[in-house]
């Protein structure tokens, strides 16, 4: 039997993944491959939605891809491209919007938000249609399965409704995609704010542990984690959830029992601790970020492993765009 495939996407928005994007995403990535056809996409038309300074992109392009290589996605398992390189998105992306109503993209819950925020008149109009653009990037493959967080679900439902609305009008063309809801796994919080989600957006990058810091700059994060009152290393996300963070990233990491850290720290300090989960985030980091800038030191090879994804990609992007042509008449 073929393996199902599977296709998710990353922005290249910052310089570094963080820890919560990985143990939340691309470690389960990894998994993935393993026993699916995969197809991982650095999605940087979206990135443009915002603002965006050229040379920051490019950079931000290849620091996307050198992690994701480093963090243990395989060329030879899985297809990793780059959007911009597979013209095929943006043409299918077109179909989509006129697909859609502008009442069900308006209902999109991300632009709501960000244009709430932001105002109206200063949301970009790729911010409105960029669902169409998503839904076309998961169309384009014929993907069986997408993983994504909870908060992306309203996404897979929009394309499920666009690829369906098409397959009646026009003939069956495209594979309506299940969303595969990632595992809950490790919930990572800030580690200056542990009640909020790690995350780039927060304010500020102090509790936010980074893939591509220094050794030395995460040591110095953790070791000025917010901790709670009182002494004992307990696992109490209520009454203690600066400690019970930190229990979290050292069990992912280490692979070790909650129960267990909670009995080696025992009558221990908050120093202590602290220095134990820092030796062991720094020690699981350090040969990832050496990889990385390995990857970044030969841009020219980085490069040919990004080109070799994206044609492997056009090669089925094209099929899906051509019988979507045809099925509407586009004379080719």
């Amino acid at each position: 039997m073929s393996k199902k495939r599977v296709l998710s996407g990353i922005q290249p928005t910052s310089d570094s993944f963080h820890l919560g994007n990985y143990l939340g995403a691309v470690k389960q990535w990894v998994e993935l491959q393993d026993s699916h056809d995969a197809f991982y996409c650095i999605v940087d038309l979206h990135a443009l939605t915002v603002e965006t300074d050229p040379a920051l992109l490019r950079q931000r392009t290849l620091a996307s891809a050198a992690q994701l290589l480093a963090l243990g996605i395989s060329p030879e398992k899985s297809t990793l491209f780059v959007q911009s390189q597979v013209p095929q998105h943006n043409q299918l992306g077109w179909i989509m919007e006129c697909m859609a109503g502008f009442g069900e993209a308006s209902r999109m819950t991300q632009f709501k938000d960000k244009s709430a925020k932001a105002g109206s008149d200063s949301a970009r109009v790729g911010l409105f249609t960029y669902p169409m653009l998503q839904a076309a990037d998961i169309l384009l493959y014929q993907a069986d399965l997408v993983p994504v967080g909870e908060d992306q679900r309203q996404h897979i439902e929009l394309t499920r409704d666009l690829a369906g609305r098409f397959n009646a009008r026009y003939g069956q063309t495209f594979q309506l995609p299940e969303a595969y809801i990632l595992k809950a796994g490790a919930k990572i919080n800030d580690i200056q704010d542990p009640t909020a989600k790690m995350s780039k957006s927060s304010g500020s990058v102090a509790g936010v542990i980074e893939i591509m810091d220094t050794p030395e700059a995460n040591l110095k994060k953790i070791k000025s984690a917010i901790t709670d009152a009182g002494r004992e290393v307990t696992f109490d996300p209520i009454e203690k959830p600066g400690i019970s963070n930190l229990l979290t990233i050292h069990s992912a990491l280490s692979g070790r029992t909650i129960a267990d850290l909670e009995n080696e720290f025992a009558g221990k300090g908050y120093g202590d601790f602290k220095a134990g989960v820092a030796e062991v985030v720094v020690e699981y980091l350090r040969p990832i970020r050496q990889r990385a800038l390995d990857l970044l030191s030969d841009e020219k090879h980085l490069i040919e492993i990004l080109h070799a994804g994206s044609a492997k990609a056009r090669e089925v992007a094209s099929t899906t765009l051509e019988a979507t042509y045809k099925g509407l008449g586009v004379v080719s």
